[in-house]
């Protein structure tokens, strides 16, 4: 907004950056968020060393937020790693996710025939263009179903499970009966990013996820944005049904337009789930992932006779959020009874042994209304997924109920040019 010229008053009632999604430091503020009394034991470093995600999330490589951090030119103030790599579980072990045609074929998560039936469905994939019918080989993208494209290709049980969790990502088995286009564009995303660094197709940047918020907090001042951390909110005010303020310790901001997480209007969102996140600091990287110090863990609902895929996200001292020698591995899925500590143990398992771990079940919001009379914007909360792509979505949908029209990252591009004063391209 403040790069469209907007005036930008940024308020946060929290004394850090990031609302929900922030990298808590140091590891003592963590143990009190948690109540646990005790504080951190000697074996646990340095607290200052550790920068913990409140919210387990890898960047897609090719995904939307990398273009939008790559437009906006906030990776200036970024500094990236390719996450080590990604394992989908099978019959109570681990595999490694094949980022290669030479893994994919040495690869014990299929057989021979099964692996040329796949290797042909992947080459299908890759030539796939919406915009062009001789791609297509028969099948219609806005009418055949993904179950209806698995059959053509022949695959079994199996590689169905692990191309729709590990590659498209998709969290339960609701897309199998949806037109496949969107899927086909998610392991087009998937391969596209896994070409761009080759280990895996996830970024993790170093000092933690609390890094991003504070670089578009960055961008928006240059910009002329205005930032007030510790701000409480008071009341916002209204007008004959649209917003004109905030209240904030008897001073009134005034404004147009009004963008909040939905912490901050109980009243205008209504609960649509939860999401257990557990967060384990261990001292070992996690068994049978080739000593990684970072990789995803996708646990497919069948797998574990549940609705949702369990995710683990882990990072450690390599990325500069915990002590020498300390990984950071978090647990999380969308609750679906009323013992969830219960059913993220498949997990936990493969964790063994934790020093120390932190539950949180957070409600999930979303608006109950779209903003275009109240001006009164909500985000929706962050989901259980293991990447910023539903959340970019969000982004664009707040935009386009803000402004009218769609976002477009080359806008982004344009401005930036004009600010710095480069050269147009």
């Amino acid at each position: 907004m403040s790069v469209n010229g907007k005036k930008v008053l940024h308020m946060d009632r929290n004394p850090y950056y990031g609302g929900e999604s922030s990298s808590i430091t140091p590891l003592e503020e963590l143990y009190k968020r948690f109540g646990i009394s005790d504080s951190p034991p000697e074996s646990m470093g340095r607290g200052r060393d550790w920068n913990v995600d409140l919210i387990p999330k890898f960047l897609m490589a090719n995904g939307q937020l990398v273009k939008m951090l790559l437009y906006t030119e906030v990776t200036r103030y970024l500094d990236f790693k390719v996450v080590e790599g990604s394992f989908v579980y099978k019959g109570g072990k681990i595999y490694k996710v094949p980022s290669t045609e030479t893994e994919a074929l040495a690869s014990n998560l299929m057989g021979m025939f099964e692996k040329r039936r796949f290797r042909k469905f992947l080459v299908f994939v890759a030539n796939f263009d919406e915009n062009d019918p001789k791609t297509f080989e028969g099948v219609d993208p806005k009418l055949t179903t993904m179950r209806e494209v698995y059959k053509k290709f022949d695959l079994g049980q199996d590689v169905i499970d692990f191309t729709g969790h590990a590659l498209a990502l998709y969290r339960t088995d609701d897309y199998l009966e949806l037109p496949c286009l969107e899927t086909v564009n998610r392991i087009k995303l998937y391969s596209e990013s896994l070409a761009r660094y080759g280990k895996s197709p996830y970024l993790y940047p170093l000092y933690g996820l609390g890094e991003l918020p504070q670089g578009f907090a960055r961008l928006s001042a240059i910009y002329g944005g205005t930032y007030m951390l510790n701000k409480p909110v008071d009341e916002i005010v209204m007008e004959g049904g649209h917003v004109v303020g905030v209240k904030s310790e008897g001073e009134v901001a005034r404004c147009k337009q009004l963008i909040c997480d939905p912490s901050y209007i109980p009243d205008r969102v209504h609960k649509v789930g939860q999401v257990i996140r557990v967060i384990c600091i261990l001292s070992h990287p996690i068994k049978n992932t080739n000593d990684a110090n970072s990789c995803q863990i996708i646990i497919p609902q069948n797998q574990v006779n549940r609705k949702s895929d369990i995710y683990v996200c882990m990072i450690s001292y390599a990325h500069n959020v915990a002590a020498q020698g300390k990984y950071i591995a978090i647990a999380s899925t969308t609750v679906e009874t009323s013992d969830p500590e219960a059913e993220i143990e498949p997990a936990l398992e493969l964790l063994e042994p934790i020093d120390q771990k932190f539950v949180a079940i957070s409600d999930m919001y979303e608006p109950t209304e779209d903003g275009t009379e109240s001006q009164i914007f909500a985000s929706r909360s962050y989901d259980a997924t293991t990447h910023f792509e539903t959340t970019c979505n969000d982004i664009k949908d707040i935009y386009k109920r803000m402004t009218g029209s769609d976002f477009d990252f080359e806008n982004m591009k344009r401005k930036q040019n004009d600010v710095f004063g480069e050269d147009e391209q």
